[in-house]
């Protein structure tokens, strides 16, 4: 590889000739967040991020008062310890270690090497080798203060050994007909659906399917909103305190939660205040009243009165969710709006049992709230899941005082991008890939909500006409860390185009009939096989890149010594050859030891001592 040019490198180095060779711009790390944290009380974690031309990285680390406390002269040595743990990024790499500091604490710098050079990285910067060999010179070290226990984030062991289904309530099962929405619809499994159509889905039909739902393999159920609101999808809520009618009462969602806990099955509610609904009565009051309103400071209004005709999130007369008037934004930043909210969570999980909550748009939600729900969840249920929708980097919210996880949508599109765009390589998917497992921390990673599809997005079969590739996309999913999630229907591969369209009603005369029984076979196949492989569910994989076909993707999971999981996915257009070795988990499209195009093959190996 040849390397790369420095523009403005650092004067004094060993190279100064008007330019230097190693790739400085591509060096990062910092001692917090994602590149240096505890992943327990005994081992903490570092990251650092160099570019392809670094070959070597030694971390150079001791006690900070190893030689006294550094104000008389003291000089400081550390003990060097190489990294040779790295994940390939598209740019970068991802050089990985994990050090058990004696006494909770660290000092640290690094050392890199490439063909040519040898520089030392510090906190405030690059050193040469001469620049080290001067006397007195300073050295800004990385510094680990002190690992305690009360700042190392922990997340919820069960949630790695869940596997989750979203439902959507008004679209899943109607259970108990006398309490249908006046309009109700019949149930209709063909053609597409608006939101303003009610078809009677309820919490009795969610009853109803437990025993399908954990026959599939599933051991978590994700049900959107289930307060009072006018709507089909519940997320312009009318009272939070609240079942929906049309959904059943405070009895049957606690009926709910014991006899999914029955089963093994886990309960996670979706909590919608970013934003409440145009009926919800404080909003009405301060609608009627103005600042005269005692709630009028629980919304972020800029002028009143409105406007009859509406345009008032245009025109910046009040803050909403997007632009919709019907969904005025909730002030988190008010002590009142907190505890009002909160208090609605901890009624979930006193009354209900529910084991975790979603919050909706969790991404403009005050961190002031999120950390104290987590507070005063957390001290009711100490092992309950918080889970924040949020698209894009969530680091902010994941440093162990808010969250425990979020939607992990990059990965999810990362997948899909590799079967969209032919062009891409098993190379760009292990990029993006690792680029989704170094953003956070590993406890983090445990417990990432991985999805291909939701109540948000076009359904996953929309996306994917060929079958094939459908599973494939499913079995990559199944085996990545995190805790997957799959949308009711996605067992029998069922279509729906973006939203409202996803959210068409369960085919269950078709599903009964047997209609989809191959398909929720291959499903039910890799649930399973997922449940019963703990490597599965592990965090360490990488990418051996055995395989010389440029679609092929092929990773292991890695677990002990001499036993990991090997998992192919051909994506070529020709069948490929594979050597005849391991144990079988699974398989599509695999005859002797030919994996035909499209086709899955997961597999126990065991390595050679």
């Amino acid at each position: 590889m040849k390397l790369k040019e420095n523009v403005f490198p650092p004067r004094g180095g060993a190279n100064w000739k008007g330019r230097c060779l190693m790739d400085f711009n591509a060096v990062y790390h910092r001692a917090n967040d994602n590149y240096c944290y505890p992943l327990d009380e005994e081992q903490l974690v570092i990251n650092i991020r160099t570019g392809y031309d670094v070959k070597y990285v030694n971390i150079i680390h001791g006690d900070p008062f190893k030689s006294g406390i550094l104000g008389g002269g003291e000089s400081w040595d550390g003990e060097a310890l190489n990294i040779p743990f790295k994940k390939r990024l598209k740019n970068q790499l991802w050089w990985t270690t994990t050090i058990r500091p004696e006494f909770k604490r660290l000092k640290y710098y690094f050392e890199l090497q490439t063909e040519d050079e040898r520089w030392f990285y510090f906190e405030d910067g690059f050193v040469s080798e001469a620049q080290m060999a001067l006397e007195g010179r300073s050295r800004q070290c990385f510094i680990m203060p002190w690992m305690n226990p009360a700042d190392i984030p922990v997340t919820p062991a069960w949630v790695n050994d869940t596997i989750w289904y979203q439902i959507f309530p008004e679209r899943f099962c109607n259970g108990d007909p006398s309490i249908n929405p006046e309009g109700t619809l019949p149930w209709r499994v063909k053609g597409s659906v608006t939101n303003q159509e009610f078809f009677g889905g309820d919490l009795q039909g969610i009853i109803n399917k437990l025993d399908y739902v954990k026959d599939l393999g599933v051991s978590g159920l994700y049900l959107t909103p289930v307060n009072e609101s006018p709507t089909s999808h519940k997320y312009d809520t009318t009272d939070y305190t609240k079942i929906d009618p049309h959904f059943g009462s405070e009895e049957t969602m606690k009926t709910l939660v014991s006899e999914a806990h029955n089963r093994g099955i886990r309960v996670m509610l979706d909590g919608v205040f970013n934003h409440s609904g145009q009926n919800f009565a404080p909003w009405l009051d301060v609608k009627e009243k103005g600042p005269q309103s005692q709630y009028f400071d629980w919304f972020m209004v800029n002028e009143w009165p409105f406007a009859e005709e509406g345009g008032n999130a245009w025109a910046k007369r009040y803050y909403t969710f997007a632009f919709f008037d019907n969904m005025p934004k909730l002030n988190t930043n008010n002590p009142a709006v907190r505890d009002y909210l909160i208090g609605v969570c901890e009624n979930w999980v006193r009354n209900y049992d529910v084991d975790g909550i979603r919050l909706d748009v969790a991404n403009e939600i005050s961190h002031t709230f999120c950390k104290e729900l987590r507070s005063r969840l957390k001290a009711i249920k100490p092992d309950i899941y918080i889970l924040g929708e949020i698209w894009h980097d969530a680091m902010p919210w994941l440093r162990g005082d808010e969250f425990d996880s979020v939607m992990n949508y990059p990965l999810g599109e990362s997948i899909k991008d590799f079967w969209i765009d032919k062009s891409l390589t098993n190379e760009d998917f292990e990029y993006t890939i690792n680029r989704c497992y170094t953003r956070y921390m590993q406890q983090t990673n445990d417990v990432l909500f991985n999805l291909l599809d939701s109540h948000d997005t076009k359904r996953l079969r929309s996306d994917v006409k060929n079958l094939d590739e459908y599973f494939q996309q499913l079995a990559v999913l199944f085996t990545m860390p995190g805790s997957p999630c799959i949308y009711y229907g996605t067992e029998i591969a069922m279509e729906g185009g973006h939203d409202p369209d996803c959210r068409r009603c369960m085919p269950w005369e078709e599903i009964d009939g047997g209609v989809y029984s191959e398909r929720m076979d291959i499903i039910r196949s890799l649930l399973h096989l997922r449940q019963e492989e703990p490597l599965l569910r592990n965090r360490d994989f990488h990418f051996p890149n055995r395989i010389n076909r440029p679609r092929v993707i092929e990773f292991n999971k890695m677990g002990w010594v001499d036993n990991y999981v090997e998992v192919i996915i051909n994506c070529e257009e020709e069948d490929i050859e594979i050597p005849r070795e391991g144990e079988i988990l699974f398989s599509r499209h695999y005859i002797d030891n030919t994996l035909l195009r499209n086709g899955i093959l997961i597999r126990r190996q065991r390595s050679q001592a």
